[in-house]
């Protein structure tokens, strides 16, 4: 979609971090979990390492077809390969789980969250821009944030996320 609030994968990869270790310490002090914070953050940072070879996909090309879902992880999967095989031998068992890591860990759901946060505030940014493209896209965001039944997501967003749209002046 057009975007009035142009956003790199660096800016991109940086705020998911940041909302990734607000959700997994709001998990650890208010809901009493115990997630690995600095994984969680780490992992965030390398979350679309391998859109470096892919670009970005839109999700609902992505999604809405299970056959190219699986296609297109398959092409995510072999583009997370490649990075790690370009590093130095010795680094490769420690950034490997980072770029590629485990789907079922509490600290990779933390950070999808995290990333479809990211996303949710995209949307209302670019629709507060006068962008109506993005009006729809974050009714249905909204609707899986709310599916998701985090409690963490949900303190997120009750108690942080207007401040993503105050001014410095405001702040």
């Amino acid at each position: 979609m057009r975007n009035n609030v142009p956003e790199n994968l660096m800016e991109h990869s940086f705020q998911v971090a940041v909302i990734a270790q607000a959700l997994a310490l709001i998990k650890n002090k208010k809901f009493g979990a115990s997630v690995d914070v600095d994984k969680v953050v780490s992992v965030a940072l390398f979350h679309d390492a391998g859109e470096v070879f892919t670009g970005d996909m839109p999700t609902p090309i992505k999604y809405n077809n299970p056959k190219i879902k699986e296609a297109y992880k398959d092409i995510e999967a072999q583009a997370e390969k490649r990075i790690v095989s370009m590093l130095p031998e010795e680094f490769r068992p420690y950034y490997k789980p980072l770029i590629s890591p485990d789907g079922d860990s509490e600290e990779y759901r933390i950070v999808k969250r995290a990333d479809k946060l990211s996303a949710y505030i995209k949307c209302l940014e670019e629709t507060a821009s006068g962008n109506a493209e993005f009006s729809l896209a974050g009714q249905s965001t909204k609707a899986a944030l709310e599916k998701e039944d985090s409690p963490e997501v949900k303190y997120f967003i009750d108690k942080f996320l207007q401040s993503f749209f105050k001014p410095l002046d405001a702040l």
